[in-house]
């Protein structure tokens, strides 16, 4: 029975304990237990395989360290002070102006700059006095981040797009079905609609007041004070790092190598003085070490389901019931998908599995490769987008909860399933039978 199967059984868990507000890292860990103790293997087997599996993420997890460390070192420089207080000036009390901004911003740390979800802790605080004067919706700007961190690189062959777009495109042939790189943007970009509509009902839904008691912190305090910051070489040199990361990550497909080499550049060029290397790390592990260590887990987590055969066992019980329609098996092939990225949280970690499952079982059913690509990208998006574990929902929380009212579970995650996933899963059923 499908209902008993462990993937299923350890995910609802996962989600329940989520909402009841359990810390994300700890409900990974009970989910992890449930899923194997419920495969039928022992405590200790299951936590051996989940230490094992802690190192599927290792390389995100070290890059969110090394981007964390440039974040902040963009933020000792003042470039970030000057970011906020420009953007300040350009809102002027419009919220969707401000909406449209952390979109933008949100799409360039993936592509132009790539920082990723880096930026979040250090941008956001400051203007959290602004956001709450304007009474805007903090669930609006979830789900500009949601949109803006994520539509890109599953549209756009460029910096983390580049990496998605190689990731399935290696996974699908892996699995039996020869493909180029170029049928991935070209197919996928129905999901970017999808979530494009998402985007504009989520930002009308939010688009109520809704009060927050304003604690104002030192970042808002001079944000808000008026005072002028001249942009100076180390600003500039700063960007440059930027771009150095991003130009060194696509030349060798290492996002931690061109985080690195930002870092480096920045020492030699002496934006970062020798004896401030040790505060520039730590400042990296402060801003983004609970992420990377909550990826981590993710990764244990995954590998335990993997382990447990669950997961061929869920398809096989699955195709059983299709009966030979390809509506029924584009639908179930992507709630599939949620549930089993749903828990790990990351759709780049979820690619080579999703598509070792979706590649023989859509190609009995007559899929075209075209369609079958776009199944498992929107398998694996729709886990990213509302998983507690996800550094779709995980990042945006960090900076929107800085002052303590934000919630991520029914602040980010929530709404960031309802306005994405939703779309997604219809597009994700419909689209593939006209491909």
């Amino acid at each position: 029975m499908i209902l008993l199967n462990p993937v299923v059984i350890s995910v609802l868990v996962l989600s329940i304990l989520c909402l009841l507000k359990l810390p994300v890292f700890a409900a990974l860990i009970i989910a992890a237990l449930t899923a194997g103790l419920s495969a039928g293997h022992g405590f200790a087997d299951t936590m051996v395989v989940f230490i094992n599996g802690m190192g599927g993420n290792a390389n995100t997890a070290l890059s969110y360290v090394l981007l964390g460390a440039l974040a902040y070192t963009i933020n000792k420089t003042g470039a970030a002070d000057i970011l906020a207080r420009k953007i300040g000036t350009m809102v002027k009390g419009n919220k969707f102006v401000l909406a449209l901004i952390i979109i933008l911003v949100s799409m360039a740390s993936g592509t132009i700059i790539p920082v990723h979800i880096a930026f979040i802790p250090i941008l956001i605080p400051p203007l959290l006095s602004l956001m709450n004067k304007m009474k805007m919706d903090r669930r609006m700007a979830a789900i500009c981040f949601g949109f803006g961190l994520k539509a890109p690189y599953i549209t756009i062959p460029i910096a983390y797009g580049a990496i998605f777009h190689g990731v399935i495109k290696d996974s699908v042939n892996a699995a039996g079905l020869a493909i180029e790189s170029d049928l991935i943007w070209k197919t996928n970009w129905m999901a970017g609609i999808a979530m494009f509509v998402g985007l504009i009902l989520g930002l009308l839904y939010y688009s109520r007041n809704r009060e927050y008691e304003d604690k104002s912190n030192k970042g808002e305090e001079e944000l808000n004070n008026g005072e002028t910051i001249v942009v100076e070489t180390k600003h500039w040199l700063t960007l440059v790092a930027g771009i150095i990361a991003l130009v060194v990550q696509l030349l060798t497909d290492s996002l931690p190598l061109g985080a690195l080499a930002s870092l480096v550049f920045l020492v030699l060029v002496r934006v970062i003085k020798w004896h401030e290397i040790e505060e520039v790390i730590n400042g990296g592990i402060g801003l983004m070490g609970f992420i990377a260590f909550v990826m981590l887990i993710a990764s244990g987590y995954a590998n335990v389901i993997i382990e447990s055969g669950a997961v061929e066992a869920l398809v096989e019980a699955t195709f059983s019931m299709l009966g030979g329609s390809k509506l029924a098996g584009a639908f179930i092939m992507s709630l599939l998908g949620l549930l089993i990225t749903m828990g790990i949280g990351t759709s780049f970690g979820t690619v080579p599995v999703i598509a070792a499952i979706y590649v023989p079982l859509a190609l009995k059913l007559g899929f075209s490769p075209a369609a079958i690509v776009f199944m498992v990208t929107v398998a694996a998006a729709l886990g990213d987008a509302g998983s507690p574990a996800s550094d779709t929902t995980l990042g945006p929380t960090s900076g929107l909860n800085a002052d303590g009212q934000h919630d991520h579970i029914w602040d980010t995650c929530v709404p960031q399933f309802i306005f994405y996933d939703i779309p997604l899963l219809i597009v994700g059923t419909i689209w593939p039978l006209f491909l």
